[in-house]
């Protein structure tokens, strides 16, 4: 069901789910407000969403982008807030990676610094507030940069692209996991059917928030498929762009390299 899936960046800036709101500023203030809701229950919410397969994906896309265990290798994870993803780097790094953990929502950092003590990794992750498309950021300062399930939040994806490739050294990696197009006939329908009637209603009956967890299905529907964001990476200059399904396609990992 492809819902009318956006096929460039500017269709984004203004898709909020299935609808349409005024522009940008809209858009991120609705997004938001959504995360500020659900940073408590993120885990929770990427569990309903994927069945718990989230974590098989994100394992995935830390072997894929194989971190490397030399100290002084640095990696910036954008949108990812609670440190899911940047603390499975730094443990395949045998904890010698540095991270930047940068999300725009407040709530969601504040989670994730409070797990990564937790977990002694305090000393190798950072957590800054900032916007991925206007990262503070120096040029050319990160081996890598990956984003898992955000991009499709952020209003305006080319700038996003455009700050990933700026941050990044000459030969670093640029890595994203994001919900995508199913590929699969049965599996379409099947997809289909628990997203829209599942979901909403387990995060109503969990979290007490249906209409977050709707936008978030919605979003999802309305992400360029794999092809469309592919053309979009190439657009923002990086080269031997590429992607692996993932079950199916209910989501899907993208690569590209800054040579």
């Amino acid at each position: 069901m492809s819902r009318n899936r956006i096929t460039d960046a500017d269709g984004m800036e203004t898709s909020y789910g299935f609808e349409t709101v005024s522009g940008k500023a809209e858009k991120q203030a609705r997004v938001d407000e959504v995360f500020h809701r659900v940073a408590s229950r993120y885990d929770l919410m990427n569990d309903l969403m994927s069945g718990g397969m989230h974590r098989l994906w994100k394992d995935a896309l830390v072997n894929w982008l194989a971190p490397s265990r030399r100290p002084g290798w640095r990696f910036v994870d954008v949108a990812g807030g609670t440190g899911d993803v940047a603390f499975r780097i730094v443990e395949a790094s045998r904890r010698n990676a540095q991270g930047t953990v940068l999300d725009i929502n407040a709530s969601m950092l504040g989670v994730g610094a409070e797990r990564a003590a937790k977990r002694g990794l305090q000393d190798n992750l950072t957590f800054v507030e900032g916007n991925a498309e206007t990262l503070s950021l120096a040029d050319g300062d990160f081996d890598a940069y990956t984003i898992a399930f955000g991009i499709r939040n952020v209003p305006r994806i080319d700038l996003a692209l455009a700050e990933a490739y700026r941050v990044l050294k000459p030969g670093g990696r640029f890595l994203c996991l994001e919900f995508s197009e199913v590929d699969l006939p049965v599996l379409d329908k099947v997809y289909d059917a628990w997203s829209f009637r599942a979901i909403p209603a387990i995060g109503e009956a969990v979290a007490k928030d249906r209409a977050s967890y709707a936008y978030l299905v919605e979003s999802i529907r309305k992400f360029p498929n794999q092809e469309n964001f592919a053309s979009m990476i190439r657009s923002a200059g990086f080269e031997r762009v590429s992607w692996r399904n993932l079950s199916g396609g209910i989501a899907a990992i993208h690569s590209g390299w800054k040579i």
